[in-house]
């Protein structure tokens, strides 16, 4: 009698798991079924814009428009899509053609193996060109950490390159020049991001309210591929400012730097980190813009970080400029 009660009373507490352990594995299974049908809706309703291309037996996203050369090529931010361009690309493309694209992993593009970095991302950037069948010469466009990637893209391919655009762009030196609450930050920025990647194929994210309300930008960003190369794009970080400061000058290339407004700091940061962080920014914008002895360096008032979007008709009218300085450069010189 005594040995039938203990073996009733033990198998309550299994009970009890093995109920928390199903419902935890039909709250998994609907949150996989949620993920997937909302991630199909939002694609349907929302179609993409450009083409797939193979590149090696990859799939990568281009969107082209427009007419003319050099061809201006757009480069995104870490963890951004093309579409951070979108105010952008169709103005330029009224006097030349452009191209916007997704990185390996982003948006529309499926996912790579190999090594997340800006020399990696300049490599990929090439094969997709050719294999989109866009001819040089080109103007690069390249914002935050897309700065690395775009001089890792001349260096590697300088005889390509006719002008370049830096809308904010990351300084490879700016972990070693940051403050010290920031990097502290950091570490709890990548925990945001792996918390967001690890969770997305069961729908958190998105029941959480943390995709773009924004149902176009939702149907290219809110996915597992794209949440998950966020993250391994911040982990790489370090990696690619380390290839970027390896790349030598610029020469006289046409180029133009672009920073934000210093009284807009980013809403994340505490008033007196941004104050300092600021300051530090402004001075490697500056450094940025000698990277040519054609470099010039404009503080765009009224912009936060995405200058693209807070004011895209500056960042026109520096790839414009930078534009009618190639064509004059390139242009046959009288006997």
């Amino acid at each position: 009698m005594t040995q039938s009660a203990t073996s009733t009373s033990l198998s309550v507490p299994r009970r009890i798991l093995l109920v928390v352990a199903i419902g935890i594995l039909f709250l998994a299974i609907a949150g996989v079924i949620y993920e997937n049908i909302s991630e199909t809706r939002d694609r349907r309703f929302n179609p993409m814009t450009g083409q797939l291309v193979d590149v090696g037996g990859r799939k990568m996203h281009i969107d082209c428009a427009g007419q003319g050369m050099p061809v201006v090529i757009f480069e995104s931010g870490l963890g951004d899509s093309f579409l951070s361009w979108r105010k952008v690309q169709p103005e330029v493309a009224k006097f030349t053609r452009t191209c916007s694209y997704d990185r390996a992993g982003i948006g529309y593009s499926e996912t790579s193996s190999g090594p997340r970095t800006s020399r990696v991302f300049a490599e990929q950037l090439h094969a997709l060109l050719q294999a989109a069948s866009v001819s040089p010469p080109y103007i690069l466009v390249g914002h935050s950490m897309g700065g690395y990637d775009v001089r890792l893209f001349a260096s590697r391919f300088r005889g390509e390159v006719a002008g370049m655009v830096l809308v904010d762009a990351s300084h490879p030196d700016q972990e070693n020049r940051f403050p010290p609450e920031l990097k502290a930050m950091e570490g709890s920025w990548l925990r945001d991001a792996e918390f967001v990647a690890y969770t997305m194929p069961f729908g958190l994210p998105r029941l959480m309210d943390l995709c773009d309300d924004d149902p176009v930008l939702r149907a290219a960003e809110c996915n597992f591929q794209t949440a998950f190369e966020n993250m391994a794009e911040i982990k790489s970080f370090p990696r690619s400012a380390a290839e970027t400061a390896a790349t030598g000058s610029l020469g006289d290339m046409p180029l133009a730097v672009l920073s934000h407004d210093p009284d807009r700091p980013s809403a994340d940061l505490p008033p007196d980190v941004a104050k300092v962080t600021n300051d530090a920014w402004e001075k490697m914008q500056v450094e940025l813009s000698h990277l040519s002895t054609r470099g010039t360096e404009t503080i765009v008032k009224g912009s936060s970080h995405y200058i693209q979007i807070d004011r895209p008709e500056a960042v026109v009218a520096a790839i414009k400029n930078v534009y009618g300085q190639a064509i004059q450069a390139a242009a046959p010189k009288p006997n």
